[in-house]
């Protein structure tokens, strides 16, 4: 169900966008993709696509509060120099709201056969690279749920010596970037996956036993790639 809103979502964007054109051709009015700071659409729109998809997750929220003020700041609505100061205090917020939800998180019970169907935000840890790279390799320690969020980055997640004991989800968005994600031997994987102009490539072995956890990956891809291993 959370795979076909996404199609309809993006079916519904390019029609409007393809009406917006088609109004220029007839002269019915003056639509223009290019105006100061539309560039920053290529942050907003995913981050905003991943939040109304997946739910409330650190790194669209942080994407979509930077994609913002970096559209204001082109508008000339917010000088660039309180954008600037604002980015303290906005970090300092981020790190305590992440504490917050991250430790509400723990404390919820793990469903026991989590779906591609699962609403809302889903307790787990959150990975987010934008215009850089971030690394994650967990040893010897039991894992649940992730968020992997690459903007204009890449997002690297080693699980080959995690101890996966149930069902999981892990929720892939790369946006001009993209996410690899290494899985052991022991787990089924199964992939939903929302490509534009992007892809999603599943490499991992998965094991053949009845009884083994299954690694659910919702992977979202605009102008990038999610790797599974």
């Amino acid at each position: 169900m959370k795979n076909r809103r996404a199609d309809w979502i993006w079916g519904v964007a390019f029609i409007l966008l393809g009406v917006g054109f088609a109004g220029n051709a007839f002269g019915i009015w003056d639509f223009n993709l290019f105006f100061d700071g539309w560039w920053t659409l290529f942050l907003i729109v995913p981050c905003v696509f991943s939040i109304i998809t997946s739910g409330f997750h650190t790194g669209p929220v942080v994407g979509l509060i930077v994609g913002v003020m970096l559209l204001l700041s082109a508008q000339g609505i917010v000088d660039w120099n309180i954008f600037r100061k604002l980015i303290l205090p906005a970090v300092f917020v981020l790190i305590g709201l992440q504490i917050l939800l991250s430790n509400r998180g723990k404390r919820q019970e793990q469903p026991a056969s989590p779906a591609f169907e699962t609403n809302g935000r889903m307790p787990g840890d959150e990975y987010f690279a934008a215009f850089g790279a971030r690394k994650a390799a967990i040893n010897n320690e039991t894992f649940h749920n992730a968020n992997a969020t690459a903007v204009f980055g890449s997002v690297e997640l080693d699980l080959r010596n995690a101890l996966i004991n149930e069902d999981i989800i892990i929720s892939a968005t790369a946006v001009f970037g993209g996410v690899e994600i290494f899985l052991p031997s022991d787990v089924k994987v199964q992939v939903a996956s929302t490509p534009i102009f992007g892809g999603v490539s599943n490499k991992a072995a998965g094991s053949q036993a009845v009884n083994a956890p299954t690694v659910y990956v919702k992977a979202i891809c605009m102008f990038g790639g999610v790797d599974i291993k």
